[in-house]
């Protein structure tokens, strides 16, 4: 059974393009809302909860002294941060666009944004783990709208690879080390086409990679959707390689959905096809609250243990504070095995997380 399951998976993303009738009319991401993007848009085709937060007050003032007009209180200090973000990514916004032309180009709130995360996990079979991530993405709109820039900080594999957010390491409540896992990374993108792009990027100050990126979503009716999703990447490490996504979403009703991710990814490096699966249920609570309950797997074909873990998991998310700051609780119970195991065990894992969108 379990040698068939990649199998299975990879049969349908051969099948999928050919059974879907395109509408490129309609806009909802699969992998996310604008305001949680790692949650399905639950509710065709108006999702409760899917709202793009405001941009922040412009800067004027340049990328740094936004802290001395922060208030004593927490939310003043944390709407000062969100600013500050916003104005420095602004401002080299600007800087760069410059070079390549008007400088009045690059209009007011347009074309930056971007995420600041804070997660603390603690798992039955590892220790207390910290994380920090960041990603921000610029426009370019004096390069005919096309490019854009890109920095941040993640998880180097699932950077390179472009893992889906829902099979990261964070998601799947496994630990990671900031100086091993970790690196920042800066790039440059540019859409060659409406579902294609190409991306060229350096982590760890020197290391070069390369994406090409293509994705589409085929609506099989007013409440089924179906995403693909397909990256090839270069790198000196792991050399070429491909990550495929597909995922499936049918909206029971504006508040109830239903979700099937996969998720695979073989490279010169991988002893096969390393791959991801999950099943789960959304439900929506109002605005800018939701519950999940889903089952995952996960493993790696010609591995000697070829289903790596298993397990469930529980989520939930909601705003803190207007639209901008974001918290969410994670639990789950999984059953890992290492290669050099001849049982599994089981572990219970527990999480917490903010975010805080710019």
């Amino acid at each position: 059974m379990h040698r068939l399951f990649p199998v299975v998976i990879i049969a349908g993303l051969c099948l999928v393009p050919g059974l879907a009738v395109a509408q490129p009319q309609r806009h909802c991401p699969l992998d996310g809302c604008d305001y949680m993007p790692d949650v399905p848009c639950t509710g065709f085709p108006d999702p409760p909860g899917c709202l793009s937060p405001p941009a922040p007050a412009p800067m004027t003032f340049g990328p740094w002294p936004w802290w001395s007009r922060c208030g004593g209180h927490v939310i003043d200090m944390l709407d000062c941060t969100r600013s500050g973000l916003y104005g420095t990514t602004d401002w080299i916004a600007r800087g760069i666009d410059g070079w390549f032309g008007d400088e009045d180009a690059f209009k007011e709130g347009r074309g930056v944004s971007g995420d600041l995360k804070l997660n603390t996990l603690w798992r039955q079979d590892r220790s207390l783990n910290t994380n920090l991530r960041l990603g921000a993405r610029m426009d370019l709109p004096n390069l005919k709208d096309r490019a854009y820039l890109f920095f941040g900080l993640d998880n180097e594999d699932e950077l390179i690879r472009d893992q889906p957010e829902a099979f990261s390491r964070q998601d799947q409540l496994l630990e990671e080390s900031r100086r091993e896992d970790q690196t920042p990374f800066t790039g440059l993108g540019y859409a060659l086409r409406e579902h294609i792009d190409l991306r060229a990027g350096v982590r760890s100050a020197y290391k070069i990679y390369l994406q090409a990126r293509y994705r589409k979503v085929w609506w099989l009716s007013e409440r089924n959707a179906i995403e693909f999703r397909e990256t090839v990447f270069w790198t000196l490490d792991d050399r070429f390689g491909a990550t495929t996504v597909l995922n499936y979403e049918y909206a029971y009703s504006p508040q109830l959905s239903f979700r099937w991710g996969n998720s695979g990814t073989i490279a010169e490096t991988t002893q096969g096809l390393v791959w991801s699966s999950s099943v789960g249920v959304f439900r929506s609570f109002g605005t800018h609250r939701l519950l999940s309950l889903e089952a995952l797997i996960s493993g790696e074909t010609d591995a000697r243990v070829e289903v790596a873990e298993y397990g469930v998991r529980t989520v939930w998310r909601q705003s803190l504070h207007e639209d901008w700051l974001l918290g969410r609780l994670i639990a789950g119970y999984f059953w890992p095995r290492e290669e050099h195991e001849t049982f599994r065990r089981e572990a219970l894992a527990v999480g917490m997380g903010l975010e805080l969108r710019f």
